[in-house]
């Protein structure tokens, strides 16, 4: 078995996604602006990532661990999990991402295998439930990045609806019936409701949006580009109530945050490396052109205050592990200066993705170069890689704790 290997990952062209950042990464031209969203390294269903071995074969890379499981995987991963349990990922974020959840593990096996037994096929629009599996995530910016993560602290949220005048009305509904009632209350009103509460709003903040007055720091900035983006001829998308209520942060470079199960969220703009249990389900309310279901949003939301916890990047150190109170990953990244290397004795099925710089990686009878646009590499249970940089350099490493 082959311990190391180059490896290509599964690029997605969701509408939401930049035209130059992933292009730029991966060498691609695009001519034609499509957009570059995510690319995907891991072993889901959806993710077509290939391993080149020894004489140019290439091979699926959940094919080569199905193949040496145990051996591929290590005893400890194999035993609690039976296959590499982590997907990672680069995300450009050019237009907001839905309002989302996602379910915790036991909901999701039970709404999935709900949704089977409704036959309801796994390409379906409307389908909820890709996997059977949650999806906690964590993600390190790569420069300025947007997102909402989580309601805000109760003085915090109350005073944002006091200052806010068109969303008053949900004040007197958060003192009775807290988190839970006023979610509520967003998610179910009437489209009539919703127009009626919000318009008075959107006049006011699009023309300032429009004439650059808004700054990112501020909820009207996003609500007004929400609108301008998603609403549609006498619907006005809901989900900007989300953006008052939920917290506005700014992640400069380097800087991460985990995101459990639960967490209501979303990426609003800018470029991260993210990392998360294999799974795709995706519970949405809004702000998005795909589907929403806000019975299951509510269902699974956690409607309680958070208090983001920034991770914060390392200075002058080698190596940084991004912490995370989940078994199915681990991230650390490197920044290398020219000339140096380190030594990793690899656990389990293991993945690096060079974010920037040029890296060579030896283990045993196998060297791997890693510069654009070949910026990914598997290795597998028992390796002992050197990294050595050719050029500074900034490395992630993906493994399963």
């Amino acid at each position: 078995m082959q311990r190391l290997a180059p490896l290509t990952g599964s690029i997605k062209h969701y509408d939401w996604g930049g035209t130059a950042y992933l292009p730029s990464l991966l060498q691609i031209e695009n001519p034609n602006m499509k957009p570059f969203a995510e690319y995907w390294l891991g072993v889901h269903p959806q993710a077509q990532c290939e391993l080149t071995l020894a004489r140019g074969k290439q091979v699926l890379l959940r094919d080569y661990i199905t193949e040496h499981l145990k051996e591929a995987l290590g005893d400890r991963v194999f035993k609690s999990f039976g296959n590499m349990p982590y997907l990672l990922k680069v995300l450009d974020v050019k237009d907001m991402l839905s309002i989302q959840v996602h379910p915790s593990k036991k909901e999701a096996a039970i709404d999935f295998e709900n949704e089977n037994k409704a036959g309801i096929a796994m390409d379906a629009p409307h389908r909820n439930y890709k996997d059977a599996n949650h999806k906690p995530e964590l993600m390190v910016a790569m420069g300025e990045f947007y997102l909402l993560h989580g309601f805000k602290p109760e003085e915090e949220l109350l005073a944002t609806l006091e200052k806010v005048k068109e969303l008053k009305v949900f004040r007197s509904v958060f003192k009775k019936k807290g988190y839970a009632g006023l979610y509520k209350l967003a998610m179910e009103m009437p489209q009539e409701e919703v127009n009626e509460l919000l318009q008075p709003l959107l006049a006011r903040i699009i023309p300032k949006y429009q004439h650059h007055e808004l700054s990112r720091e501020e909820e009207d900035f996003w609500a007004a580009r929400a609108a301008l983006t998603f609403s549609r001829p006498g619907i006005i998308d809901r989900g900007i109530f989300s953006v008052y209520f939920f917290n506005l942060l700014h992640l400069t470079k380097g800087q991460a945050i985990f995101q459990d199960a639960g967490v209501p969220h979303a990426y609003l703009e800018g470029q991260n490396v993210e990392i998360m249990a294999s799974s795709d389900n995706v519970l949405r309310g809004g702000l998005t052109t795909k589907h929403i279901d806000t019975v299951e949003l509510l269902k699974h939301t956690q409607c309680e205050a958070t208090h983001p916890k920034i991770i914060k990047a390392a200075k002058n150190k080698t190596a940084q592990d991004y912490k995370a109170p989940v078994k199915d990953f681990a991230l650390t990244s490197y920044q290398l200066e020219k000339g140096a290397s380190i030594t990793l004795n690899i656990l389990t099925a293991e993945l690096f993705l060079l974010m920037e710089g040029k890296v060579s990686l030896h283990s045993q009878k196998t060297k791997v170069l890693l510069q654009k646009p070949n910026i990914t590499a598997a290795a597998f249970a028992g390796a002992e890689v050197t990294v050595k940089a050719l050029e500074d350099c900034w490395l992630f490493k993906a493994a399963a704790k």
